[in-house]
This record gives structure tokens, sequence and C-alpha cells, in this order.
């Protein structure tokens, strides 16, 4: 694995291939949804619901906030003294209606799931807390750091729940809107059901299926493929799809169980179609005993499947989930962190993985698992990135992508794991550029940044061999004594050109071996940029392996970043 202090280095190189701005995007997040916006004015307004906690199970919170934020997206300016009408909907049934009031645009409530409501009409078991407004009749208001409540039916089963908000006034308690701003945001509350898988041994191992969007039936376990089965009720109608952001199912299963163990891959299946690799993903990281399968059906592969199979799916009324595991699959991986471009390349807390499977190669469609880790390794959720690939020999970029819309910039990695198909032409060394924009929806630049790793990509091979697994690192070896040299320039003992004399010295004497490596064409100058001297320092001091080192050496070379003379 590449030293993520090392990565430094590479991920300069990048900077210059893909454009370090924020985008100001919409759409469904984990816990939120943007809703598209509408012109009012000169303005472009919408609505921005967001739950927190974010990733709600049914039963395991007392309280819940809710924020509606009201805000023009050219200017990013949230517009004051708004009159909400606030609606929380499930499976077609209201749970919550009422208007708020709130001075400067941000509604925050406070929701208390409270089950067992016996009327036949679920909203009239709501209860509603707050002072009314006095130039805002009807809308509740709290003065300071309060908040208005909702206590009733609400959030109390698992599923895609529709908040349904109406902008009856802005800028002003008394000032009305002539035609009413109205917006759909949806929010996943999930929901854990428990199974067991029968074993010939009597043993029954424990399966958790974790619904984002409804109560899933009919559990079942097929032992001639291993395949676990379940469906839940879902209505195809293309107006409702229209509405749907994404169907988020997930599978538990312990990595013990065989066909379920780390290093599997999987196949999965709607209404029997089979569904695009990225809709569906594996999590081996999350926890040190179990794999978490994803199904991340998005709005896109709903519409496929429906064209697919036609009226008759139309009228279903029901989504047929499966889930086939696949033979193991070792893969060759590289790793590193990303760094601010805009700071003088401090890193970030964001560490990049790439993986993919060793078999694919030269004319191939690769498929590159990428996957974003924070500082305590655990995945960054909803990221929004891009990618670019770069032939290492010509520095010329042979792809890039930032996701389908032009105007909101960034593929978004739900679970903070993605898949790219990438067709790769011909056997060779690659560079792929990752660049962060940020995470969420409001995109928090906490963990944004760019990085690259190189990638050696051979031959294709036939699906059935079986390849160890591997991980990227080139290979050297260097004299202990030179670290002193490398220590005392990072401490500044000894000057820039003496530590260029004493690489150019290794080099020639062959005591430090390196790629064959076209010279850069840069300015040669004296004025090595801080960071060479940081990665010096922590190669001095131990921190990175004599083949991350090396490895630098050989971009500051190919850059023009330091010249070498023979």
């Amino acid at each position: 694995m590449l030293s993520i202090k090392f990565a430094v280095i590479i991920a300069i190189i990048g900077i210059f291939t893909i454009p370090a701005f924020v985008p100001n995007a919409f759409g469904h997040g984990l816990g939120g949804d943007q809703a598209p916006p509408i012109s009012f004015g000169d303005m472009e307004v919408t609505v921005r619901t967001d739950l927190t906690p974010s990733d709600i199970t049914v039963g395991e919170v007392d309280d819940i906030n809710m924020k509606i934020r009201f805000f023009d997206t050219l200017t990013d300016t949230t517009l004051d003294k708004v009159t909400y009408r606030v609606e929380i909907w499930q499976k077609g049934e209201l749970l919550a209606r009422n208007l708020f009031y709130d001075l400067d645009g941000v509604l925050n409530v406070k929701i208390k799931p409270v089950p067992g409501c016996d009327q036949i009409d679920l909203w009239r078991c709501t209860v509603y807390g707050g002072s009314e407004h006095a130039s805002a009749p009807g809308a509740l208001f709290v003065y300071g750091e309060g908040r208005p409540t909702m206590t009733g039916p609400i959030f109390v089963k698992g599923g895609l729940y529709n908040i349904r908000i109406d902008i009856e006034g802005a800028t002003s308690p008394r000032t009305l809107i002539a035609n009413l701003l109205s917006y759909d945001t949806f929010v996943s509350i999930a929901q854990e059901q428990n199974y067991f898988i029968p074993t010939a041994n009597a043993e029954e191992i424990p399966v958790i299926i974790k619904t984002y969007y409804d109560e899933v039936e009919n559990f079942q376990f097929d032992p001639s493929d291993n395949s676990i089965y379940f469906d839940m009720p879902f209505d195809w109608s293309p107006d409702y799809i229209d509405l749907v952001p994404v169907v988020h199912e997930e599978v538990r299963v312990p990595k013990d169980f065989a066909p379920y163990a780390e290093g599997k891959q999987f196949k999965g299946y709607v209404n029997g179609v089979e569904i695009d690799q990225r809709a569906l993903l594996n999590d081996p990281y999350s926890y040190e005993d179990t794999n978490i399968i994803h199904f991340l059906i998005t709005n896109k592969e709903l519409k496929k499947i429906n064209e697919t199979l036609g009226p008759e799916n139309q009228n279903s009324g029901i989504m047929k989930l499966k889930l086939v595991p696949q033979s193991e699959v070792s893969k060759t991986s590289t790793e590193f962190f990303l760094v601010d471009p805009t700071n003088d390349f401090a890193q970030v807390p964001t560490t990049v993985n790439i993986s993919w499977d060793g078999r694919y190669g030269a004319t191939d469609e690769i498929p590159f698992e990428i996957t974003f880790f924070d500082e305590s390794r655990n995945l960054l959720k909803d990221v929004r990135y891009a990618y670019s690939l770069i032939d290492n020999e010509s520095n010329q970029e042979l792809e890039s992508y930032s996701g389908d819309d032009v105007n909101n910039p960034g593929i978004i990695a739900t679970e903070g794991i993605d898949i790219q198909k990438i067709y790769i032409e011909s056997q060779g060394q690659y560079r792929l550029d990752i660049l962060v924009y940020g995470i969420g929806l409001d995109i928090d630049p906490t963990y944004s940044g760019i990085g690259s790793a190189i990638i050696e990509i051979g031959p294709s091979l036939p699906k059935d061999t079986i390849l160890p697994t591997t991980e990227v690192k080139p290979s050297a070896a260097i004299p202990e004594w030179v670290k002193n040299s490398a220590g005392w320039w990072a401490e500044g003992a000894i000057g820039d050109s003496d530590f260029v004399s004493g690489i150019q010295f290794l080099i020639k004497e062959g005591i430090m071996k390196i790629p064959t490596t076209t010279q850069g064409t840069g300015s040669g100058s004296n004025e090595i940029p801080e960071w060479i001297k940081n990665n010096a320092g922590w190669w001095a001091e131990g921190s990175i392996g004599d083949s991350d080192f090396v490895s630098g050496i050989q971009f500051l070379i190919k850059e023009g970043i330091m010249t070498i003379k023979s």
C-alpha cells in the first residue's frame, strides 16, 4: 500500500487536470433532500430538508431535529421571515400538517416519534408545541434557542417519507406569495428486520435486512445458489417513480458464513432484471464480522427496469429483490490521502482506496471500486467527487467524469463506496486523479481535496484465473546512511543543492533504482517546495518506506520539479 504521506507528491500532479470549484447541487442525500429550484423574481429559490441524526433507525432515537431552509440557489442566500406549511406523508397517508414561521428562514422543528395511534387518520394523533406568531396567524413560532415540536406517529416505521413544503410568505410575516411555492422533499428512515438462514448442521445464520423504503416480506434463502430473496410493496407507476430519488436496502450477513465471506462479489436483481454494478455495493469495512451489501437503486435504474418490463411491471405493486453471491475475487489496490491545493497542499482528513479485479486488463472496461474514508477509518457518506484518467507516459487525459449534471458537477458516493467502469485500451501505467468537492447536501468542504494514484494495467486474463491479492508498491532498497542526509535537509542543516547532488549521485551509482523516467521541463529552480522536504523528513524518521521515497523522486523528475543530470 502506498504510504498516505507519500501521496502528497502524487496529489499535486492532478490539480491541473480537474477543476477545483464547489457545485450548488440539489438532490437526495443521507437523511436529507433538496428540491429543484423554482424561479421567483430574479432568484432561483428552493428548500432543503435535513434530519439530525442523518441515519435514523426506528426505535433508536427519542427525538429528531428537522431543519428546513428556504434560499436562493444563485447566491446561496437564505430568505428571512418565512411562513412554511409543512406536511409529512408516508405511503400516501398524512401524518402531520401545520404552519410555522421563522425569522431567519431556517426552520428547526423537534420531532418526537410516538407509536400506537388509535385513530383511522394518523394525523389526528400528532400534537404540536410552540406559540402562534402575532403577525402570521396559525403559524407556530419559538423565540430564542427553542424549537416548535411535533409529537405523534411520525418516523415510527421504516421507509421513504415525503416532506411537502409550501412557502406561503417570505421577507415579512404579513407578505403572502401570490402563487404558492410548493416543494416535495424525501427522507429515508431505516428499519431492521431479523431473519435466519438454516444450514445442514442445524445452525442458523442470522441475517439483517435494513430497509429504508418499506417493510420487507417473504424472506427466502436458496441453497442451490446461496441467494437471498425478499420483496416489499412498491408503486411502479411512472408518475410515482418520478418522485422517488432512490430505493435503499441493506443485507447484513456474517463474514464467517462462507458464501458471503469477505472478498465475495455479488449480483443483484430487481423483478428479475439484473441491476447495474454501481447499484450494488459491498461494504466489508464498517464491521469486522459482518458484510453489508447495499441495494442503491436510483431513479434512473428504476426507470430502466420499468422500461425493460413494460406495463405489466407498472401494475405489479411489488419489488422483488434477489442477491446472488459470486466467486471470490482477488483485487489489486492502492491508497492515498487527499490534499488541499489552495492551502499549501495541506493534508485533509480524507483517504481514498482504489481497487480492481486484476484479471481485467487492456481492452477491458475495468470496474474500479473507489472508497472514501475519514481520519478514523470510517466510511465517508454522501461524497461528491470527480475523476480523471491520465496516460502516465504521455500525460494525456484519456477520460474524465464529474457526473451527469453539467450544472451541478459531482458523482455521488452515497455510502462512501462507488464503482466506475473505465475502458482501458492498452497495457501500461495510468494515473487516476480524484477530486472530492465535499460531502452532504451542503457540500461540506472539510473533506474536500485532490489526490492521485498510479495504476499498472496488464493484459486481460480469463475471468476464471486465480490471482493473489496485491497492493501497488514500487520496489526499492536504499542504504540506511542515506536517510541521514534526507533528515538533515528536512531540518535545514544542508541546502537544496546539496540534497539534489546527493540524489544525482545515488541514481548515477545505481543505489537508488527507479524505472526509466522522462525528465520533465521544469525550471530546476533551487526553491524546492516545502512539502518535498516534509516527505524527506518522513522517510528519514521511518514514517514512510524506501519504495515510497523512490517513487516520490520519480514523480519529481517526471514533473520537472527536480532536475536530475546524467
